[in-house]
């Protein structure tokens, strides 16, 4: 028997098989319970977790962010067990803090036919949970192998902006090094040469850190965003201190900084490890123009690299933007989908 459970981070208790579930599908550190509850209460668009669980087994999990108009208030309405929004709303299967990766994951072991009935499971749970305003579904950063399982009659499905990966084939970093153009392997060299002489730069990096300014954090990650303007359709909320605050100092959250020698921060990157394929999350930094220095991103990617290939993990992971300046790093990219689901169609 097939069983569905919509939870609200926020005020709902861990069901207590959801730890087991996530080291068993080796879930990305922001799939943690009580981050998810803490990103909810400061987000516009609140994550909700569905999960489907057979003969009692949790067998699915989706991450829901429940979608509002950008006129509505800031922060999302507050927690409701019964249908309470008769305005129009979507949701969205995403997970916003983990570029390139789906907001749905299965049980291992579990076929084709199984996903594809604990999908559908949840998009009928949803509108009971969700109430009558439900327009409809859409899951975003699918990999081409969930396509199947997610499209059907009356679903739209579109390839959207690739992710980059680097496969990691390496014994040493100097393997990877010589696997780059003549030109790009010369210019790292001389950057890290150049990085690592100069005294008014100061680098730390490691994972768990507690001597970390969130405060300065979160406003120069929500600085560079703003930078590129707001993407179209973005449900993302800026990245808040509060949650910061607590994630950093997980220890399978990696943080690089680069500040002056007056301590202003000029550049931060976070990674999140994983047995298998760490995720290069957050980049940001001052533009040049502002303060900061050249060629400090070059400097994150090689350190990323160097981690992944000394602790022999498969596959490092990159997010979706700078494909081109990835490409000269040795990174392939990997398809990404969407598909979205109007309301009639849902479960069907």
């Amino acid at each position: 028997m097939t069983a569905v459970c919509v939870l609200d981070p926020r005020v709902d208790p861990q069901p207590p098989d959801w730890p087991g579930f996530q080291r068993a599908s080796q879930l990305h550190p922001v799939w943690d319970y009580e981050l998810m509850g803490l990103e909810a209460w400061l987000a516009r668009n609140p994550p909700l977790l569905a999960l489907v669980r057979q003969a009692g087994r949790i067998v699915a999990a989706m991450s829901v962010m429940v979608c509002r108009s950008w006129r509505a208030p800031r922060y999302a309405p507050p927690p409701r067990r019964r249908p309470h929004w008769p305005r129009p709303l979507w949701a969205e299967v995403y997970q916003p803090w983990l570029s390139g990766f789906p907001g749905v994951v299965f049980a291992p072991g579990l076929d084709q036919d199984g996903r594809r009935a604990a999908a559908r499971a949840v998009e009928r749970a949803l509108p009971r949970r969700l109430g009558p305003g439900l327009l409809g579904l859409l899951y975003r950063a699918i990999g081409a192998d969930l396509v199947p399982v997610l499209a059907g009659r009356g679903r739209l499905v579109r390839r959207t902006d690739p992710a980059a990966v680097l496969d990691n084939r390496f014994a040493t970093e100097e393997e990877w090094l010589a696997s780059l153009s003549k030109s790009r392997r010369g210019g790292l060299r001389r950057q890290q040469r150049a990085l690592a002489a100069d005294p008014t730069l100061v680098i730390r990096g490691g994972p768990g850190r507690d001597d970390l300014d969130a405060v300065a954090i979160a406003h120069l990650i929500n600085r560079h965003r703003a930078g590129f303007g707001r993407l179209p359709m973005d449900p993302r909320t800026p990245v808040a201190a509060a949650y910061l605050d607590r994630f950093l100092r997980r220890p399978d959250v990696h943080t690089l900084t680069y500040h002056d020698q007056d301590g202003r921060l000029l550049a931060v990157h976070t990674m999140l490890d994983h047995p298998h394929t760490p995720v290069s999350q957050h980049w940001a930094a001052l533009r040049e123009a502002d303060g900061g220095r050249p060629n400090l991103y070059f400097d994150n990617c090689v350190r990323a690299v160097r981690y992944t290939v000394r602790h022999g993990r498969a596959r490092l992971s990159s997010g979706r933007g700078l494909l081109d300046v990835k490409r000269t790093l040795g990174f392939a990219t990997r398809a990404v989908y969407s598909v979205a689901v109007p309301r009639p169609v849902m479960g069907g």
